[in-house]
């Protein structure tokens, strides 16, 4: 769903996913926001990273770094990225960055950390 990269791709991702969860890892996604994804397509991509037990997520915006790549279609506001936020921890993401700047990779040893020490509920 939210991606430009053929469907076969967006479906390995998450079989890796839920692979790596089934043999007890803590897997983590990463969403880029602002290409065009209608909140039928978010919800859906959140909905399919839980099933396949990922436990952390972030959601930045995506940001056209070249004249040549795609262009922004939607700059969402702060508050909106608290939104999804509060979506996908209701969903069951144990720990969640989301705003305009997050990247991939935002913090995502301290979440890891977090996680690790029980600082985040696995329940």
């Amino acid at each position: 769903p939210l991606n430009n990269r053929p469907q076969h791709n967006y479906g390995r991702s998450r079989a890796v996913l839920d692979h790596a969860h089934q043999m007890g890892a803590v897997t983590k996604s990463g969403l880029m926001l602002g290409l065009g994804e209608s909140h039928e397509n978010l919800n859906r991509t959140l909905n399919d990273l839980r099933e396949a037990g990922c436990d952390l997520l972030t959601v930045g915006q995506y940001l056209q770094a070249t004249k040549n790549n795609a262009a922004v279609v939607k700059y969402y506001p702060p508050e909106e990225f608290l939104q999804i936020k509060f979506i996908a921890v209701e969903l069951g993401f144990k720990e969640v960055e989301a705003g305009p700047l997050v990247r991939s990779s935002y913090r995502a040893h301290r979440l890891y950390q977090d996680l690790k020490n029980g600082i985040i509920k696995t329940n």
